[in-house]
Order: C-alpha cells, then sequence, then structure tokens
C-alpha cells in the first residue's frame, strides 16, 4: 500500500518540508520535494497492519535543523478505513496555530462540549473519498453533517445529509463510495445539528464547496483536508471565581481547605452557572514546618502535593478509638478559628497521617492502584521521597549543610523501590501520602469535568532554592541570583522572591524537558493553568544574593551596556562613582537627620571631603539584615532601611556575566546620586535609561521566549493563561498573540499608559478579566485605600454624580461585577471576596481580614479562609440567585 502526501506551501530558498510521522511503526520522518517551492509532495509504503491509523504533521528545515513546523497539538489524523483501498493520495492544508485554538483546549472540550470522539467506520468501497475538516465552534450535543447537489449527498435536503465523525477534537471526516456518487464534480455544504434538541440546523456561511475528482481506479482513496468550517455562532464568555484552596471551608475540614472542599466549592460554583474555578498553586512547601511554608509559590517540588489538602473523610477511619477522638475534637478546635494556623493544621495532619499508614500503609502499598501510581510517578517521586526523609532526619531543608546527600545520586533509587530494603522503609510513608493526594485530586478533576467546570491551576515561577528541584538537578538554576520583580505599585523598592533564577541555556539544550514534564503531570489535575510572571519567560528580574530588596536587580538575561554605548548619548561614563553607592555627608544627614553622627561614626568611612563609604562589615543588605536580625523598634527599622538605601543608590549596575558592561539601576531617578548629577546629564541619562528599559531588549527578549513558551504550549492541551502585569515590554504581547496565551486585563491596572482606569469594552476576547487577584487588596479594600482615586473612578468609569459612599455598598458592588462580567474577555474570574461584596449581610464585616497577600512583605503569613461554610454558600438561594442572575444576564454561560 503506498500514501502520497500533498500539500501547497511557500519556503525560502534553502527551506525543505518533511512529514513526520508520530504514532505508528512506518519511516518517522520523510522529507518531501518540490518544483516550484510552493507544492510538496512525498510519499510512504506499507501495510495495512502496520499503520491503520497515521498521525502526521508537517515542518520546515533548512540543512537538519528544524526552522518552524505546524501546530502539533492538532495533528493531522488519517484512519485507513478503506479495506480495499491500496493507493491513499492528500492533499493537505498547513495547520498554523489558529485564532481559536482555546476551543481545542481539554477546558472546552473535556469540560464545557464534554466532546467523545466516535469511531471512523471502516469499509469496502472499490474507490473512495474522504473528506476533513475542522468544525471547532460546534458546542456540546452537536454533530456536522455534509449536505450537497446530488441525491447521494441529500440534495440540498438536511433531513438527508451524510453525518460525519468527529475522529479528533474538532475534526470531522467521512468516507463517499465514488461509485454510488455517480459523478467526479462535488457540491456541498456542512451543516451542524443537534442530536439532542430540535433545533433548526446551521448551515456553514460562504459559498458551497466544490471538489473535482481526478479519475479513479479501484483500490484509490482521495483525501481531502479542507478549510475550517464556520458558522455563525458568537463566542463563548464563561464567569468563575478565585479561591486557594487552603482559603476553602467546609463543616468537615481539618482547619485549612481540602480536596473534599475543593469538590464542594465545585457544586457551588456549577450551581451558580459558574464554569470556572481557579486555585493557587498546591504544590508541597514544606521547608521548615513554620508559618513561613505558608508561602504557596515556593514550592519545594513541582510535581509533590502538600500534605495539608488531603481530605480524611474519604479515607478510613483509624481504629484507635481514643486517638479518632482526639483528633476529631482537635479537627472541632482548629476549624472554627478565623484564619489558618499553619503550624498546629500541618503537624496534626502530618501526625494523623503517620497513624493512618501504620494502619493501612502496607496494604495500600500492595494494591494494584498504587503500582499503577508508582510506574508513572516514580521518576520524581522517589528522589522527592528521599529529600522528605532527608530533610526530617537532619534537621534542614539547607541540603548544603547535610553531611551527605549533598545532591540526588541516581545510584540510589534502586534500593529506594525496593520495598525489602530499610531505605524503603525510611521513605514509604511519602511514597503513601502522594498516592493519597495525587488519586484524590484527579478525583476532583473528574467530578469538576463532570460538572462543566473547568479546574484552573497555577504554575509558580520559582522554586525554593532549598528544595527538592534543585538538589535533584542543580544544573537547571543559577543559585547567585535571586529571582523578583522590579519596582511597581506593589513595591517601591521592588520584589526579591528568593527564588534561584534559572539556567536557560542548560534547559534549553534538551528541550526544556524539566518544564515540559511539569506542565504534562499538571494536566493531570487540571484543564487550564496561569502562567505566574510570565515576563519570566522573557526575562527575570535576577538580584544578587547579598541584597535584600530588588533594587539592585537587572534583566537576565538582557543587553548590557559598553563603556562607549554609554558615553554615546553623552553621559561621561565615571566607573566607579556610577557602580558604587553614592554616599555623601548631605545625604546621609538627608535620610537619618539627628542620627546622622551615630550613623558615620558606626557604618562608615570617610573616602575623601564630603564622600563616605560603607565598612566592609556592613557593605552588603544581607550584612545589614544579619546585624538587625531581631530588632523590632521602630527605630532600628527605620535605621536598617536607610543602610538598606545607601547601598542601593548607585547609577548603573555592572552585568552579572561581563564585568565590561552596565545596566541603569531601576527607578534610580528616585535617588541621591541622580539628583547630584547636573541636568545635562540627567538629560542623557533618562534618554539612556527609556531607550533601555523599553526599546532595547525587545527584539532580544522575542526571540529569549519563542525558544521556550511554544514547546511549553505544545506540552499540553490545557486552555494557557498569563500574568503579563508589571513592567511588561512590547514583545510580551507579541509572542502571547501568537502563541494565542490569554492576558490578565485589570480594570485598575490598565495596560493603555494613556489612561487612569481601563476600558473594559477594550478587553481583547482572549483574556481573563478580573478586579483583583491574590496579591492586591479586594475590591472593597481598594474601594477605601485612596478616595481621591475611587472618587475619579466612580464619577469617570461609572458615570456617578456625587460623592464616592464610603464603605462600598453591596448594590455598587454589584454594579461594578456587572460590568466586569459584561466585558468582551472570554473568561471574566473574580475572587471569593469580590463575589461575596454583593451581599451586606453574608460579606465578613471587617474588609482588611479578606486580604490573601501582601507582595512587599516577602514573609507574608498566608492564613485567609473564607468565613462561610461552603455547605452553607450552597444553601444561600439568595446569593446563589444573585451571582446566578448577574452572570446569565452577561451572556455568560
Amino acid at each position: 500500500m503506498k500514501i502520497e502526501f500533498n500539500i501547497a506551501y511557500q519556503t525560502v530558498f534553502g527551506e525543505e518540508l518533511v512529514l513526520n510521522v508520530i504514532n505508528s511503526n512506518a519511516k518517522s520522518q520523510c522529507r518531501l520535494s518540490t518544483c516550484d517551492g510552493l507544492h510538496w509532495s512525498g510519499s510512504i509504503k506499507g501495510s495495512h497492519k502496520e499503520l491503520k491509523i497515521l498521525s502526521y504533521y508537517y515542518s520546515v528545515v533548512r540543512g537538519n535543523q528544524e526552522v518552524r513546523s505546524e501546530w502539533k497539538l492538532a495533528p493531522h489524523i488519517l484512519k485507513l478505513s478503506s479495506l480495499k483501498g491500496e493507493h491513499y493520495v492528500t492533499y493537505d492544508r498547513w495547520n498554523d496555530i489558529p485564532a481559536d485554538s482555546y476551543l481545542y483546549s481539554s477546558a472546552y472540550t473535556d469540560c464545557i462540549n464534554h466532546i467523545v470522539l466516535g469511531e471512523e467506520p471502516a469499509h469496502a468501497y472499490p474507490k473512495t473519498v474522504k473528506i476533513k475538516v475542522h468544525a471547532p465552534q460546534l458546542r456540546e450535543n452537536e454533530a456536522l453533517f455534509l449536505c450537497g447537489s446530488i441525491e447521494a449527498l441529500g440534495k440540498w435536503n438536511a433531513d438527508k445529509a451524510i453525518p460525519m465523525a468527529e475522529h479528533n477534537y474538532n475534526e470531522w471526516v467521512v468516507d463517499l463510495n465514488v461509485e454510488a456518487l455517480n459523478t467526479y464534480h462535488l457540491e456541498f455544504k456542512f451543516i451542524a445539528k443537534n442530536k439532542k434538541a430540535d433545533y433548526s440546523p446551521l448551515w456553514e456561511t460562504g459559498y458551497n464547496r466544490t471538489i473535482d475528482l481526478p479519475e479513479m481506479k479501484a483500490g484509490d482513496v482521495e483525501v481531502y483536508e479542507l478549510d475550517q468550517a464556520f458558522f455563525e455562532i458568537y463566542d463563548r464568555k464563561l464567569a468563575g471565581t478565585l479561591v486557594p484552596v487552603f482559603s476553602l471551608r467546609s463543616k468537615t475540614s481539618f482547619g485549612v481547605g481540602d480536596f473534599g472542599d475543593l469538590k464542594k466549592m465545585i457544586t457551588f460554583v456549577a450551581q451558580t452557572h459558574q464554569r470556572v474555578l481557579q486555585v493557587l498553586p498546591i504544590n508541597d512547601t514544606t521547608i521548615t514546618h513554620t508559618w513561613t511554608d505558608s508561602y504557596p509559590y515556593s514550592c519545594i517540588s513541582i510535581f509533590a502535593i502538600h500534605p495539608q489538602y488531603v481530605d480524611f473523610t474519604v479515607l478510613p477511619s483509624l481504629k484507635n478509638v481514643k486517638k479518632k477522638n482526639d483528633f476529631e475534637k482537635l479537627r472541632e478546635e482548629l476549624n472554627a478559628l478565623k484564619q489558618i494556623d499553619y503550624e498546629r493544621v500541618n503537624e496534626a495532619k502530618n501526625e494523623y497521617l503517620k497513624e493512618l499508614f501504620a494502619q493501612e500503609g502496607e496494604k495500600v502499598l500492595k494494591s494494584t492502584d498504587f503500582k499503577q501510581f508508582f510506574k508513572e510517578a516514580e521518576w520524581w517521586l522517589v528522589p522527592y521521597a528521599q529529600y522528605s526523609y532527608l530533610r526530617e532526619e537532619y534537621g534542614t531543608a539547607d541540603f548544603s549543610t547535610w553531611p551527605d546527600h549533598q545532591v540526588w545520586n541516581e545510584a540510589d533509587r534502586d534500593i529506594l523501590v525496593d520495598h525489602k530494603s530499610q531505605a524503603y522503609q525510611h521513605v514509604a510513608f511519602y511514597y503513601y501520602v502522594q498516592f493519597i493526594l495525587n488519586r484524590q485530586m484527579q478525583s476532583v478533576h473528574e467530578y469538576a469535568k463532570s460538572k462543566g467546570v473547568i479546574l484552573k491551576g497555577d504554575i509558580p515561577i520559582g522554586v525554593n532554592r532549598y528544595g527538592c528541584d534543585v538538589w535533584m538537578e542543580p544544573k537547571y538554576f543559577n543559585l547567585n541570583g535571586q529571582a523578583g520583580a522590579p519596582p511597581d505599585d506593589f513595591s517601591v523598592n521592588g520584589q526579591n522572591w528568593g527564588f534561584p533564577t534559572y539556567n536557560w541555556d542548560e534547559m534549553i539544550k534538551d528541550g526544556c524537558v524539566w518544564w515540559v514534564h511539569r506542565f504534562q503531570n499538571m494536566s493531570k489535575f487540571f484543564d487550564a493553568y496561569r502562567i505566574d510572571h510570565v515576563l519570566g519567560f522573557f526575562r527575570i528580574w535576577e538580584i544578587p544574593v547579598n541584597s535584600v530588596h530588588g533594587l539592585l536587580g537587572q534583566f537576565a538575561p538582557s543587553l548590557g551596556m559598553t563603556r562607549d554605548e554609554i558615553e554615546g548619548y553623552g553621559l561621561h561614563f565615571q566607573e566607579e562613582q556610577f557602580t558604587k553607592p553614592f554616599i555623601a555627608d548631605w545625604v546621609v544627614e538627608r535620610i537619618f537627620k539627628e542620627h546622622a553622627d551615630e550613623v558615620k561614626a558606626k557604618y562608615l568611612n570617610r573616602v575623601h571631603d564630603d564622600i563616605l563609604e560603607m565598612k566592609p562589615e556592613y557593605d552588603t543588605q544581607r550584612k545589614i539584615e544579619a546585624i538587625f536580625e531581631g530588632k523590632t523598634s521602630d527605630q532600628d527599622i527605620w535605621i536598617r532601611d536607610g543602610l538598606y538605601s545607601l547601598i542601593s543608590d548607585v547609577l548603573f549596575i555592572r552585568d552579572s556575566k561581563d564585568p565590561n558592561k552596565f545596566h541603569p539601576r531601576i527607578s534610580v531617578q528616585f535617588d541621591f546620586v541622580y539628583e547630584a548629577l547636573w541636568d545635562n546629564d540627567k538629560a542623557a541619562f533618562n534618554k539612556l535609561y527609556n531607550d533601555y528599559y523599553y526599546r532595547r531588549n525587545n527584539q532580544f527578549w522575542y526571540g529569549e521566549a519563542m525558544k521556550k513558551l511554544p514547546r511549553l504550549v505544545e506540552a499540553t492541551r490545557m486552555l494557557v493563561c498569563a500574568e503579563d502585569l508589571g513592567m511588561v515590554p512590547d514583545c510580551v504581547p507579541w509572542v502571547m498573540n501568537q502563541l494565542r496565551i490569554l492576558s490578565l486585563e485589570l480594570q485598575s491596572m490598565p495596560k493603555d499608559p494613556t489612561v487612569k482606569f481601563g476600558h473594559l469594552s477594550r478587553n481583547p476576547y482572549r483574556s481573563v478579566c478580573t478586579i483583583s487577584s491574590h496579591d492586591m487588596p479586594t475590591l472593597r479594600q481598594w474601594w477605601d485605600e485612596d478616595w481621591e482615586r475611587t472618587q475619579e473612578y466612580y464619577n469617570t468609569m461609572l458615570h456617578r454624580e456625587g460623592p464616592a459612599p464610603h464603605p462600598l455598598p453591596g448594590w455598587l458592588a454589584r454594579n461594578i461585577i456587572s460590568r466586569h462580567l459584561a466585558s468582551p474577555s472570554m473568561l471574566c474570574v473574580l475572587s471569593i471576596q469580590d463575589w461575596m461584596a454583593i451581599d451586606e449581610k453574608l460579606r465578613l464585616a471587617d474588609q482588611n481580614a479578606e486580604r490573601i497577600n501582601i507582595p512587599a512583605n516577602p514573609r507574608h503569613y498566608w492564613r485567609y479562609r473564607m468565613h462561610v461554610n461552603i455547605e452553607d454558600l450552597i444553601n444561600n438561594q439568595d446569593f446563589s440567585h444573585c451571582v446566578s442572575e448577574l452572570i446569565l444576564e452577561a451572556g455568560r454561560k
């Protein structure tokens, strides 16, 4: 049997087209030939038994280097369905990532439309024409039919149309018996019918389609892949809720939200016609067993789930009656708290899990279900379990201080998977816990899909520098840097997250496999995800390890400036003066006032005239931090922060890789070294600064992102959303549009620099609209934060006269939410606090107790819990009706 492939694709000199077969025993790659650089063809041979179904895509190569390829998430599918077919000829179309790629995501196919792929029936036609077409707009229970001008195609009667089979997501196919057609000229259209409702069929738009078949002989199969079928169906808009799993509260939870609570929340979301439930990261963050581990974006493993989320109600009860009763009493006490007591909750849950493991562990570890899980997860689970055991054994997660095993040794794997070994007994508990958590979260995922709810997860940009990921594969990380963010509305000193930065050169060498595995593992639990700080894939704000604040950071990678480039702007470059802290007598006096002499005597040395420098024992922010550790008086903190500011008062920062290149310090226009410049030097610096931060690196960063993000976006079929706030370079929307990634739109943080508040009507469809995130004040807090700004918003955006009411009344919160729901954004996802703001009887009295996180505080305690049980929320008919009404009025369903 022979299969010929034909495709029209314009190339340039030196480029070739390659056919890549990805799921059969046929030749894995076939180079095509052309006579004109536009029409390409090639062929493969094999038997029906060998091939059966071909899955393939085309790519463009130059030599042996792939230049670009088709969208790999929707490959061409060819089922050899003709039992008599000996010669297949395909006419394919090049498939770029489509504008409506979101309709191919599991969020839509599995959760919204509940697509069940059909079987393409086999037949024995002597001559066959196979027609394939994509119809992604079809909704749940709708099917595609073909109807044409001749009797065999229904003669334009929709009731006699030919049914097609959905053999791949959104791709429909039908085989026609050429001899029964009695013609080689086909004229037809596609129509959509609802299988469960008596709706009039919907005909595709545009002119009738035509195919003129060539002369065919017995055994010939002509395969035509056609343009997408387009129907006059409006774009779907969905609503949802954002709430961290730990913040959930039910009558059965153990002082913290768990996966059982997550199921209950899905019930509430579905009940109110919402289709999205977004959560924060659920990864294990256990480092110190203290409240500082509550930070959900500081994971120790990108695969392991945090044990605090285990739902005990679906596990066997403890057989020891006294312990069972004691735990129940403790559960009631912890669950009654207004906020999470992270340390007590996790200590109790860990103790409970150990009791349960002693009781049930042996039986569970011998089960078929566990063995299947272990087979799938062993590659990451074994190192994680050993890391967790050693962390407890040595009393610290800082593996650099461990007497041995300071890095994962692959040779240890064999003994750690041998259930007869002592090493296995040490780590078996961690195997057991992760098995339970994985199965529970997968159960939640299946429940969400059954309810038509998209579970949306979160991909943190960083990992803990003392975590298992760094311990296991240190080559992927730069431990000399700290990831963070430059100054913004959240923090004037920038943010220092403390995470190590990535060694992207090393990651790109193996195709970003670390990231691909991470995304693929996440797809077991979610159908959409938010990329935290997507700017980190273009460049990360890298802060030296000896810094506390983010002001001394630089973008990495980025194009540093040479001395000649700097002087080309008209600024005479004085390396010593511009790269070291500018400390003059007048600066010290301005900062420390009456304590200036004390600070000079204790922390500074005089260099010459009125110029000083930090003493060596105080010349970094980390040294200052250590000196003031434990000192909490206002004066001590004031002096400490003043010393921090002295150290960061530099005009340029030396490049971390090339000492002969420099970066202008971020926000330095607010510092003394800039104030001390002559006016003409300030003008030259400002021009240099603006070029550097807003123009110089754009094309470079575009290239950096395109080395990484396409591989990650194509790793799964999850719907891809991104947090693209902050200091966003122009190249970010280029990449996000090219890869069809949903942006994040906040009215209070508009992307348009010419407006103070965003115009909701201008939101792009491919976006997520929200009012506040976990890093921001809630709507009610924001409303009272800056009365002048609120008044302007009230008059100009809500178009209301008179003074804005304070605090925010429920009716006005409802109005604001209604406006957001009416925006063009595909998704409108609001925090649970903002949803509750519409009901003055339901919402929390103290609005400040609703805050989840304060980004400016790197040691914030993440302990917010809903003040209402989910069961009561489900039974609150007034609130449910109000939420449903808002959503249905906005056409989001």
